[in-house]
């Protein structure tokens, strides 16, 4: 084992190579990301899911299926750094979400959101000892698992769940289910949440799967809607976001529901992961086949632009530290048209 030092509806080993080996682009972390200018980092890669970065840059990504995580990083050939035991992939579910610790430099925690025997959880690791179970009992099912985790600019750590096919957990607050829980490093409840001792932060989602914050420390979530309308979110505590009643825009019923941003037909998005940067929001798009680029400017959004349109079906979209932004495929995942050397994280590089 190798020690880490370093767009519907629901569209959703051993050491392998990088399709290009070689010199990358440098990144400006101030710059745009240049679409036309990407270079894959890693192929072959079995239905690449979660995405995230050590503090030296170099990416670790989750295979939804056979729970691996891997080490990717330009130039390099990638490698496999854990196995996270217990991953039951059915369905939608397996190794989902990865997040780093604010703090992994002294403590060395990587975090886990995955598809267990009996339910989704969250576990944290490091890559020398067997992981620790923070946060259990996320109902799970063949789709509607949400899966995203990711630490704020607050040092809490956010994750998004689905209703995992039972719509009423998204209104029940004591469902953790069809929510975005906020939590601390440990896995209990952030300590100033809307209720006191719960981990939800947000309820009435279908299935939350992108996390991402604007440079006010504004949260923006995506969503997967049912037959109509897929949605961006921005998240206030204590919001509810309508799933049962209201699929995209509708009636508020006097304030109870807060409405989306942003709203795409699901034949359009099925959006999953999302990132922020350079004033405006990614979001990787599966049944949609794209990256939608759309301008964002202290608190809205303007009119999502189609970009790569050539690559498939997109799970994941993250802003590296240097600046670039990362994209992984999702062509090997039962649902898309797999291209020679899928599946792939590609990186465009900030200028």
């Amino acid at each position: 084992m190798v020690v880490v030092t370093a767009c519907g509806g629901d569209g959703s080993e051993e050491a392998r190579g990088p399709s290009v080996v070689g010199t990358t682009s440098g990144s400006d972390p101030s710059g745009v990301p240049d679409l036309g200018a990407g270079e894959d980092v890693a192929g072959g890669i079995e239905v690449p899911w979660g995405l995230a970065f050590l503090p030296d840059g170099t990416g670790l990504v989750a295979e939804r299926n056979s729970g691996v995580v891997l080490r990717v990083s330009p130039g390099k050939a990638s490698e496999r750094v854990y196995e996270v035991p217990g991953v039951v992939a059915q369905g939608e579910g397996g190794l989902l979400g990865l997040a780093v610790s604010p703090r992994y430099e002294e403590d060395r925690f990587v975090y886990a959101y995955f598809t267990g025997a009996e339910d989704n959880r969250i576990v944290r690791f490091r890559t020398d000892g067997p992981p620790e179970v923070i946060f259990a009992g996320i109902a799970k099912a063949g789709n509607h698992n949400g899966g995203r985790i990711a630490f704020g600019p607050d040092g809490m750590l956010y994750a998004g769940t689905g209703d995992a096919g039972r719509s009423d957990r998204s209104q029940d607050p004591a469902s953790p289910n069809g929510k975005i829980l906020r939590l601390t490093p440990e896995g209990r409840p952030a300590p100033d949440n809307p209720t006191p001792d719960s981990p939800v932060y947000s309820l009435g989602h279908r299935n939350v799967q992108g996390l991402a914050w604007d440079t006010k420390g504004r949260l923006y979530a995506a969503e997967f809607g049912q037959n109509r309308f897929d949605e961006i979110n921005r998240i206030e505590p204590g919001h509810n976001y309508g799933w049962p009643t209201v699929e995209g825009t509708g009636d508020t019923d006097r304030g109870r529901y807060t409405n989306p941003l942003l709203t795409w037909t699901t034949r359009e998005a099925s959006p999953s992961g999302i990132a922020i940067t350079a004033d405006t929001l990614y979001t990787a798009a599966l049944r949609g086949e794209c990256l939608w680029a759309t301008p964002l400017h202290d608190g809205t959004l303007g009119t999502p632009q189609p970009r790569l349109r050539d690559r498939g079906r997109l799970r994941t979209v993250e802003v590296a530290p240097d600046g670039a932004l990362w994209v992984t495929t999702s062509n090997t995942d039962g649902r898309g048209d797999p291209h020679p050397g899928d599946d792939r994280i590609l990186r465009f590089p900030a200028h």
